[in-house]
């Protein structure tokens, strides 16, 4: 998909997560919601989820896709990169990644987005696979940053 039409799809994304985020919900909800409407609305997502931090540990949270590895390996793979490197982290092909954990050997790249709470803190990452090479741009980077963001200041 070219970036003009990623970043259309993006925007009414983003519009329609605004309205659903206004309702009431808890943290858990409203993370389940984010995957749900990204996975069904980007054709290329093979695999969307987050994975959150607890007691140190990088623990599956919500997602939608095949079986996820429940734990990660701390240090290791790209949702580890993004949290030690503090930044969204776009993989054209995972295979290539120093240390990449293939929960499923259909995925070829990824892109990480850290999730931070109301303080900044990141408390774990939006995790998206593709079963297609270089997948994920600046446009994906930039709207799944933004969409973040709605849940951002929910976040204690």
């Amino acid at each position: 998909m070219d970036k003009g039409k990623k970043q259309g799809r993006y925007s009414r994304i983003y519009t329609q997560l605004e309205s659903l985020l206004e309702k009431p919900g808890n943290t858990l909800s409203r993370l389940a919601t984010i995957v749900a409407v990204l996975h069904h609305k980007m054709d290329y997502f093979f695999w969307t989820g987050f994975y959150l931090l607890d007691d140190g540990k990088l623990i599956a949270g919500p997602y939608q896709g095949p079986a996820a590895c429940q734990l990660l390996e701390k240090g290791t793979g790209v949702c580890w990169a993004g949290i030690n490197q503090n930044k969204t982290m776009v993989v054209p092909n995972v295979h290539e990644f120093p240390g990449h954990i293939a929960c499923d050997s259909r995925s070829n790249s990824e892109i990480v987005v850290p999730l931070r709470n109301a303080h900044n803190e990141i408390i774990g990452v939006l995790d998206v696979d593709s079963k297609d090479f270089d997948a994920f741009d600046e446009a994906d980077a930039q709207g799944l940053e933004k969409i973040l963001k709605l849940v951002q200041k929910e976040i204690s």
